[in-house]
């Protein structure tokens, strides 16, 4: 008949269990159950918690033990012990010392057994969230290679298994237009790890640029080598990525370090993204330079800075690239402002339709101001003209009103002369007809 295995047995077998499992160190379980044993013989023996619990590693034994006071005669049974009763565990005791008295855990009440149970299962959530914790800030900015546990139908949200952690996947930090599956393999960058009453939780990504950078320094070994060194990095996950690189070996070429033989190394990286395109650009110190190399896959003609020394300048591009410069939807160029870190303005070489117009205003606008003693002087020049023409119409004026009063008078004078005529001839008349 096969012996059946003692308690101790089982306990330590269940402890290199769950340390296997959980990766729950059977130390700290220990520590629990300790802590569990000492709640339950204060419950037990009246709040005496004066209890020495060892590990014999011998035996392969959990031995525990109360501690009472030798005393002539017992006041109180939960703390003190005769002599008699003393020097029947340790024959040399004698008044005033502590002799330790073994325990069954078998004599425990119920209530006592039940608190120590649950210290028991409240010791191995706290293991789980401290290994948890340690697993997160041992990857914390860091990739780690998750498996997928489980999607929510609903939110999009999916589980991953981080080791012996679990962490959530929200679905506006995955990668757009990609499909996760049950048991698929995906690189996860691990952003911020954040403690609660709950546990600690693993902030993760996959739209994060320095996913990029990681992946990168993974396939790459003059970038782990700092031969190679990743400058900046901007991206929209699942549509594009550019990255700037440098090399501080004069032999080495950046470029084709990261594009690897045959673009195996970048195709890797590409593959992992789920398709997404990735422009590695050369870094240049002049601003010119590296501008002109972020907005490829265009031809920059010319770059101007502005001469304020803001972080601003316009770029010239051929007219029949204007629209690949900009890129769909302004992607090419607001990536290229944020690999570079300046506010880039793109125009074509012929400019744009209105610019000659506003040019010429702010020409006439600088004449005007030129021509204004001119036009002053022509205004008095005019003035002086038209007074001078107003005195001469005057004259003419007077001139002609003199001219008409001697006529008047002479016609006058005519209109006389006429009327004594003809009274005269009159008079003449008269005598006749009397005759």
């Amino acid at each position: 008949m096969k012996k059946n295995k003692e308690p101790e047995e089982n306990l330590f077998e269940a402890l290199t269990l769950i340390e296997k499992e959980k990766g729950i160190p059977a130390d700290f379980m220990l520590a629990q159950i300790s802590k569990a044993i000492i709640t339950a013989c204060k419950n037990s023996y009246g709040g005496n918690d004066d209890v020495t619990v060892q590990y014999n590693k011998t035996k392969g034994r959990l031995e525990a033990s109360l501690n009472k006071t030798v005393v002539e005669e017992v006041t109180d049974v939960n703390r003190e012990i005769s002599l008699s009763a003393a020097r029947r565990i340790r024959p040399t005791a004698v008044i005033g010392e502590k002799v330790g008295i073994s325990l069954d855990p078998k004599n425990f009440g119920r209530i006592a057994v039940m608190t120590a149970r649950n210290m028991i299962r409240q010791g191995i959530r706290d293991g789980e969230k401290e290994q948890a914790l340690s697993e997160y800030q041992s990857k914390l900015q860091d990739i780690v290679t998750a498996t997928v546990e489980q999607v929510d139908s609903n939110t999009g949200n999916a589980t991953l298994r981080l080791g012996k952690a679990i962490a959530i996947l929200p679905k506006n930090d995955q990668v757009p237009g990609e499909t996760l599956n049950v048991g698929d393999l995906i690189k996860v960058y691990v952003v911020n790890v954040k403690t609660s009453d709950r546990g600690p939780r693993a902030i993760i990504s996959r739209t994060h640029p320095d996913l990029v950078k990681r992946l990168f320094e993974e396939q790459v070994p003059e970038i782990f080598d700092s031969v190679v060194e990743i400058k900046s990095v901007s991206r929209e996950a699942g549509s594009r990525t550019k990255i700037a690189v440098i090399s501080n070996d004069p032999e080495v070429d950046a470029v084709g370090a990261c594009i690897g033989p045959k673009g195996q190394r970048v195709g890797t990286i590409v593959s992992q993204l789920g398709g997404e395109k990735i422009d590695i650009i050369e870094y240049n110190e002049d601003p010119v330079e590296f501008i002109k190399k972020a907005l490829s896959p265009a031809d920059v003609l010319d770059v101007k800075i502005d001469p304020n020394g803001e972080k601003i300048c316009k770029a010239t591009v051929p007219d029949s690239q204007l629209s690949l410069a900009i890129g769909n939807k302004g992607q090419n160029v607001r990536l290229a402002a944020k690999l570079t870190g300046w506010k880039i303005d793109i125009r074509p070489e012929s400019g744009f339709f209105g610019e000659e117009e506003e040019d010429e205003e702010e020409e006439k606008y600088i004449g005007d101001g030129l021509d204004n003693e001119d036009e002053t002087l022509s205004e008095e020049n005019t003035t002086a003209t038209e007074e001078e023409s107003t005195v001469e119409t005057a004259e003419s004026e007077n001139e002609s009103v003199a001219q008409s009063e001697e006529e008047t008078e002479s016609n006058i004078q005519m209109t006389e002369s006429e009327e004594t005529l003809e009274s005269d001839e009159e008079t003449n008349e008269e005598p006749s007809e009397e005759e």
